[in-house]
Order: C-alpha cells, then sequence, then structure tokens
C-alpha cells in the first residue's frame, strides 16, 4: 500500500479504487472502501476516484442506489473521493471470458468511453428509468460542470482493486497487467501501479496486500491421492472453477490421480433466457465416466439453481430446478445400479426465495440451512443428525467408504451415533 502511495506521488498521479460496491461480503464489503479513503488520506493523496461496479445479483437488484449514496456520504465527511464511473458487475466482472464486455469496462475506465450522468445518483436513475437494474448497468461516467469526465485510468495512476474473492477480478486485471493479453485489441493501456487486495491467481503480474495463508492439509483431493484413490471433477464454465481451484484450495493444477472435464456454458446475455444451461451435457458426461467405473470419488456442479436463481425470474428458476432434479436423478439411478453412494447438498440457498416481502424479485444469496441427502443403500437405515455444517460434509462420505478422517478435518460426520 506504501509503494502504491510512493508511486502515485512521484508521478502526480491519481489513486483508483476498483471493485464491487455492496455490502453483502461475498467479493467485497464497504468497510475496505473506507479503510482505503482513510488510508489516502492519511498520505496525502487527493486525487481519488471510485470506480464502482454495481452489484444486483448477491444484493438487492435495485440496491446500488443506496450503497453508493452510503460511499458518497463516507466520502464527504472523510473529505476524500469521488465516484467517477458506474458500471454493472455484468461487464466489469466477467469470468466467463466475455471479452465483449469485459473490453466496455475496460474502455470506460481508460478512455471514458460510454454513457454520461452529473451525478452517481443520476446515473442509477437513469439506468432504473430504463429498468436496467444494478448488475447490468451499462458503464458511465460521471462528469463535471464542464461536462468532462471526472477521471479516467492514465500513465502514472495507481489502482487497488479492493474485492476479496478471486474469481471476478481476474479477466478484467489481465486486461490492465499481462502483457501477453489477447481478449481484446487494447486501444490504450496506461502504465500504472496496480494492486490486488488478494492473489486473484498465480500468474497475475500484480502485488498483493494480503497473501493467502498457508495450504490446508489433507484436503480432500490430497488426501485421496494419497491413498491411491481416483477421483473425477465436472461442471460448466460457470462452476468449474468451484469444484477445481476453489474446492482444491486455491490450487490449480490436479492431483495425482484426478481427472476433469469442463462443460462449455451457453453464450446467453442472463440464463434465464436459457434455464438448463448446460446441465444435460454434464449429466451426460458424468454417466460416461460412470460407466467406466474407473473412479473412486466424483465432485459435480450443475450451476443452474445459484445462477438461474439470481435473474430473480420464477418461471425460469422452476425451469431450472426441473432439469436438476431430472439430471440428479438419472446420475443416481446410475449409481444405485453401480452399487455406489452420493451425498446431493448444497453451500448455500438461492432460489428457494424468489421474492422478497414486498412482493420484488430476490436475487440474492439466503442464509438458511441447505438440505443434505445420503443415497447410499447400505446406510439407508441410519439417521442424520441436526446442526451439521459444510465441514461434516467429507467426514460423513469418508464413513461411507470407511476411510479414516485425518486429524486436520475438524467436522464430525452427520450420522447419528
Amino acid at each position: 500500500m506504501l509503494k502504491l502511495a510512493d508511486y502515485i506521488k512521484q508521478n502526480n498521479g491519481k489513486l483508483h479504487l476498483f471493485g464491487l460496491c455492496s455490502d453483502i461480503g461475498v467479493h467485497s464489503i464497504l468497510e475496505h472502501v473506507y479503510g482505503i479513503l482513510d488510508f489516502a488520506k492519511k498520505n496525502n493523496l487527493t486525487k481519488v476516484y471510485l470506480h464502482a461496479f454495481t452489484d444486483g445479483r448477491d444484493s438487492p437488484p435495485d440496491s446500488g442506489k443506496g450503497y453508493l449514496a452510503q460511499i458518497e456520504a463516507k466520502m464527504a465527511e472523510k473529505g476524500v473521493g469521488k465516484i467517477a464511473t458506474i458500471m454493472g458487475r455484468f461487464y466489469a466482472m466477467d469470468r466467463d471470458s466475455r471479452w465483449d464486455r469485459v473490453q466496455r469496462a475496460y474502455e470506460c475506465l481508460t478512455q471514458a468511453k460510454g454513457g454520461r450522468a452529473k451525478s452517481a445518483q443520476e446515473a442509477m436513475q437513469q439506468s432504473y428509468d430504463k429498468k436496467i437494474t444494478d448488475e447490468f448497468i451499462e458503464p458511465v461516467c460521471i462528469v463535471d460542470q464542464n461536462d468532462q469526465p471526472l477521471a479516467k485510468v492514465e500513465d502514472g495512476d495507481g489502482v487497488i482493486f479492493f474485492n476479496f474473492r478471486g474469481d471476478r477480478p481476474r479477466e478484467i486485471t489481465r486486461a490492465f497487467v499481462d502483457d501477453a493479453f489477447t481478449g481484446f485489441s487494447r486501444a490504450v493501456r496506461p502504465k500504472t501501479y496496480y494492486l490486488c487486495m488478494t492473489e486473484y491467481d498465480a500468474t497475475i503480474p500484480a502485488p498483493v496486500v494480503f497473501r493467502k495463508p498457508p495450504k490446508m492439509k489433507n484436503i480432500a483431493a490430497d488426501y485421496f491421492s494419497q491413498l491411491g484413490l481416483t477421483q473425477f471433477r465436472c461442471a460448466e464454465t460457470e462452476k468449474y472453477a468451484h469444484v477445481t481451484f476453489f474446492f482444491n484450495d486455491y490450487t490449480e493444477k490436479p492431483f495425482h490421480g484426478e481427472d476433469r472435464q469442463i462443460v462449455p456454458s451457453p453464450k446467453v446475455r442472463t440464463y434465464d433466457l436459457q434455464p438448463e444451461m448446460s446441465a444435460y451435457e454434464v449429466c451426460d458426461v458424468v454417466m460416461q465416466k460412470l460407466e467406466t467405473n474407473q473412479y473412486d470419488f466424483i465432485v459435480i456442479n450443475f450451476a443452474n439453481p445459484d445462477m438461474v436463481g439470481h435473474t430473480g425470474i420464477l418461471e425460469a428458476s422452476i425451469k431450472a430446478a426441473e432439469v436438476v432434479d431430472s439430471c440428479v436423478g438419472k446420475i443416481l439411478d446410475k449409481i444405485k445400479q453401480l452399487g455406489g453412494a452420493a451425498v446431493v447438498t448444497a453451500d448455500h440457498g438461492n432460489f428457494e426465495k424468489m421474492s422478497d416481502e414486498d412482493g420484488n424479485p430476490f436475487t440474492s444469496h439466503t442464509t438458511g440451512d441447505v438440505p443434505l441427502i445420503v443415497f447410499d443403500e447400505q446406510n439407508k437405515s441410519r439417521k442424520l443428525r441436526d446442526g451439521g455444517s459444510l465441514a461434516d460434509v467429507l467426514p460423513t462420505m469418508l464413513e461411507m467408504m470407511e476411510l479414516p478422517q485425518p486429524v486436520e478435518m475438524t467436522g464430525k460426520s452427520l450420522f447419528a451415533k
């Protein structure tokens, strides 16, 4: 952070804050924004600009205007900072190589291409008046009294991306820092000090504020590999990282005995337009792998309940649920035929709640308990205890597999004793 400040001072540059401006805590929190503003003031950085990526996916779809009002109030209170651009996460936080979206975000940030508004509140209202909600707000620049953009990223400037989750900042970050970037043609590429809140990817050539903690020992992939067991992971593009990179404690390289297959997600603007997504194709791949009977442990993710649920469109979500139900049923039937066992669960809720108390679309994750279903002929007479957590899922599966639980795993089997 101090190197960032020094670079800006030496070049008489500006400080730019990139990040998701909601307070849900999935990708970012506003306290980090306020902390950076305090840092800027303490270090006498006066040209400070926020490029607000609006949420509407993990947060209510029209909550962005309120969040930006909170941020502007804090800026006024601290005497530092202005909002320079606004754009929906649809553009600035893509993770599926939809480079046309990322290009629009990049060109707004570096060339001030996009819409115009006199204030952040005006920009938000313009979008709401067009029935465009937070996630999909098209890139817009805030202009001064002379109709000139307040700020764009230029040579000698510093950038801090304050998102802490790594999957969605990667593409736009690579556009700024990667010499070998090929996602789109960059008309300008400003020379900056670009700082990431966490390590978004080990191959991104940019400094990091907070390094990752030491790797965990005896995670599932590592443990099964040590035992000589085989593994298979499958998901479509939107959730492929979740069954590989995230599941393996931010490790890109597969462990010995671990195979993977990605199924491309459909290229549609929003998944209510194709609520089945690529579930049928994922199901087909898994069915083929089950037929080979070569894997001891298989991890599958169906993206539909999350990705379609985020649209807030009930009819599409019902269709998505029906598709996933059909696919899971086929897979479980095959597992039963082969004499195997399975656990069906989720890591959060989403489309079980499609409207809020006022009847408006509800697009966020929910915080309620998730179901866990054990599909196992050998254990069908056993009861599951209440009060479990995600840490208990793998210990439950290890008991089903009659394998010892490593001491590093702090969870406990969900089978009632």
